[in-house]
């Protein structure tokens, strides 16, 4: 094995990636070496490049938190994975196994999470350091790039949608049909509930709709929120937000039925104002979920499996990275780009 890999690396914040060869990490004591076979790419990742948040990663760094790939080296300690096993390297990289939160299976909330392609190197590079405590197995028969957008589009949305507390034949409302969103009215199907998708792009209502959504609302055409409510006769049981807008914000609680939940996952810039009022007299649910545990990863991968839920990808080259940043920042990626390594 070569002592280098090729990466694409954040040199500068707002600066386009630089894809040059690198140090090739060896793994210590608890660690595995993964050789990348996908990798998607996440609008997640974008912010990480733009140093968009509060807590910016420390520079230079490998972005990428959808690596799927191929185990072929393996620390001293190493027993929860083996050679040549298909792993998943995710945005949860790490955790500390033993606060209140990772003893109560809520490892994403952890005060000492380590996060792929933030706080360590992730996946847009020919191998992947990980921890094989908190990598995603994938299931046999999940083709590599087929699993890329699961392990963090995939169980985001899922998790949203438990977090929803809807149940079968209850209405769920999806706002925000793109990377997330299209996944969600899928989970949503498979688990028995009905599906409004919400957008302001018709073309992705319409590959909404044939991903089985019962209704679809234009965001954008007359009253959305009175639309919603007289399909799903008086509000959704449940609304994700996936989109990064505040309007999708204000109009996803209002098209909230009374005593439902609405489940922010999107991360749009600025405040997000309440309507405090509607919310303590119709007894909404607000509730923010990130990402979803380990638990959750493994039931997002079997609905995967099964067949019952598909990402939408395009396969490109590492090398056209930045090309793919630009469409992301212009909205021009209708689902998931997944990193093609093979």
């Amino acid at each position: 094995m070569k002592n280098t890999m090729l990466a694409a690396v954040v040199e500068q914040f707002g600066g386009p990636l630089v894809i040059k060869e690198i140090p090739l990490p060896s793994p210590g004591a608890g660690q595995i070496l993964v050789k990348t076979e996908a990798c998607g790419v996440c609008h997640t990742d974008l912010h990480a490049a733009h140093g968009d948040w509060p807590v910016k990663p420390s520079l230079p760094f490998v972005p990428g938190h959808e690596g799927i790939g191929v185990v072929v080296a393996m620390g001293a300690g190493v027993s929860e994975v083996k050679m040549g096993d298909r792993v998943g390297v995710p945005w949860l990289y790490s955790a500390c196994g033993h606060c209140e939160h990772c003893l109560a299976a809520w490892e994403t909330v952890c005060a000492q999470a380590e996060f792929g392609g933030y706080t360590k190197n992730g996946g847009f590079a020919e191998y992947i350091l990980a921890d094989p405590r908190y990598v995603a197995h994938i299931p046999a028969g999940l083709e590599a790039a087929a699993a890329a957008p699961i392990i963090c589009a995939g169980v985001t949305s899922y998790k949203g949608i438990k977090e929803c507390q809807v149940q079968a034949g209850d209405w769920l409302a999806v706002s925000g049909i793109g990377g997330l969103g299209h996944l969600a009215v899928q989970y949503g199907k498979a688990m028995g509930l009905r599906v409004c998708a919400v957008d302001i792009d018709d073309g992705k209502l319409a590959h909404a709709q044939r991903l089985g959504a019962d209704a679809v609302v234009n965001a954008r055409v007359g009253d959305p929120i009175a639309r919603l409510r007289e399909v799903t006769d008086g509000g959704a049981h449940g609304v994700l937000i996936t989109a990064p807008s505040l309007e999708a914000f204000h109009q996803g609680v209002a098209m909230t039925r009374k005593r439902g939940t609405c489940v922010l996952v999107g991360l749009p810039p600025g405040e997000f104002p309440t309507p405090l009022f509607d919310v303590v007299a119709n007894c909404i649910t607000i509730r923010g979920s990130f990402v979803g545990t380990r638990k959750d990863m493994a039931e997002a991968l079997a609905f995967a499996a099964a067949g019952k839920v598909r990402a939408d990808f395009e396969l490109q080259p590492l090398s056209a990275i930045n090309n793919v940043f630009e469409r992301l920042q212009r909205g021009d990626v209708p689902s998931r780009v997944v990193l093609d390594f093979s």
